[in-house]
């Protein structure tokens, strides 16, 4: 009897392992894969993936776009997993990561509705060995975001073919508009293990139109941060516009995307047939969390805090058709003006129009005694700089399109 023993455990460690169900995803899983038109293909790189990575093949099989399983390469996906794998074997802030924030926000392939590239494989290999000395995740963001210029060659450039371009249509052109930055950055820091996720809103409070930018999982939340924005976590440019922003409208909320199972879907007003196709008539195949209330949150407590502790004050900016006519309200122009200290953008927005109040001018809250520069195109079309110092006191400036 005692002879059998050996061979009884080892039958039984053999039937554990064939029958024992690979995940809490099987039935879900069986659905999506019968779903598509190519099932067969989808049920051998299941079972061709490694058995410490099935959990995450199914977890995109069963929450992917049908789209995508129907039409994208399945060495992708495969290069995918493999990678994330990598990534999380690695990298120890990846390896404590909750299994939801791992699955949802490091794991998938894709941020919006760009291109289906392969990209994990060529961030990994340019980040990994540039974080390999950090110790923190925090430390290891700002080494990835404070790095992307130079190791991708891509700066922001309005000139680019596309908005939601892929991480590679980007780098092969060194160019890139807001969403195609944001993109950018959430797959390198997703590259080497750093949850991340795409944030944005439809347009800002003035209709000034879209911006796109990223929010990474550190420490248990959500902090926001942008291309460009190496050192700086909340304190964005733009919060001025977010303390504007509105939960109950859909053109004026701010949403953060969320892979699988969600509430609420993404805006992507880059994919409207004409320009000023109405929200709700955009595509709704990107799951999303509405976020609005957390930014006006921290929106109200940045300019509370710097105002009582009395080391910002505000500069105004005024636009106008011809600097030598400042007098009528219809002298003034609606021109749009960015607000710079060294490369950093500070503030960015629109100039009052003439039906405008004359006292109503946009306003950015800014460190006092400091250099700054405001960039803006004249009529012709030129961009200009023009450099100011901000004091004690606020300050109001002219700009003009002659």
């Amino acid at each position: 009897m005692k002879k059998l023993l050996p061979l009884f455990l080892t039958l039984v460690a053999v039937l554990a392992y064939c029958f024992w169900p690979k995940s809490s995803f099987s039935t879900e899983l069986e659905t999506a894969i019968n779903s598509s038109s190519r099932s067969a293909e989808l049920k051998a790189l299941y079972d061709a993936t490694p058995r410490k990575s099935k959990r995450d093949m199914e977890h995109l099989l069963v929450n992917m776009p049908a789209a995508d399983r129907d039409t994208m390469s399945l060495d992708l996906l495969a290069e995918n997993v493999e990678y994330a794998a990598r990534a999380r074997e690695e990298f120890a802030w990846c390896a404590t990561l909750p299994e939801e924030i791992y699955l949802s926000d490091v794991l998938p392939y894709f941020v919006v509705d760009e291109v289906r590239d392969s990209w994990r494989k060529e961030l990994y290999e340019l980040y990994a060995p540039e974080v390999a000395a950090c110790t923190t995740m925090e430390e290891a963001v700002k080494v990835v975001n404070g790095n992307i210029p130079r190791l991708t060659g891509v700066d922001y450039n309005t000139l680019r073919e596309k908005t939601n371009q892929s991480p590679r249509e980007s780098i092969r052109q060194g160019m890139a508009s807001c969403t195609g930055l944001a993109i950018l950055l959430v797959d390198a820091l997703r590259a080497v293990g750093i949850p991340a996720r795409f944030a944005g809103t439809a347009s800002w409070h003035d209709n000034r139109g879209n911006h796109s930018w990223t929010e990474v999982w550190i420490d248990g939340e959500w902090r926001v941060t942008e291309y460009y924005m190496p050192s700086k976590f909340d304190h964005l440019w733009f919060m001025p516009d977010a303390s504007k922003a509105n939960a109950e409208d859909r053109n004026y909320a701010i949403y953060a995307t969320h892979f699988g199972n969600a509430d609420d879907w993404f805006p992507m007003v880059w994919c409207g047939e004409e320009e000023n196709t109405p929200v709700e008539l955009l595509p709704q195949t990107i799951g999303a969390e509405n976020v609005t209330e957390r930014y006006i949150s921290l929106a109200y407590e940045q300019y509370t805090r710097h105002l009582e502790a009395g080391t910002h004050t505000f500069l105004r900016i005024a636009g106008y058709a011809d600097i030598t006519k400042q007098e009528h309200s219809g002298d003034r122009v609606a021109m749009g003006v960015d607000v710079f200290c060294g490369t950093e953008q500070m503030g960015g927005g629109l100039t009052a129009g003439p039906l405008r109040d004359m006292n109503d001018m946009f306003s950015v809250l800014l460190p006092k005694n400091a250099d700054y520069e405001l960039r803006y195109y004249n009529a012709a079309g030129e961009l200009q700089r023009q450099s100011v110092h901000l004091g004690e006191e606020p300050l109001t400036v002219a700009v003009s399109l002659k």
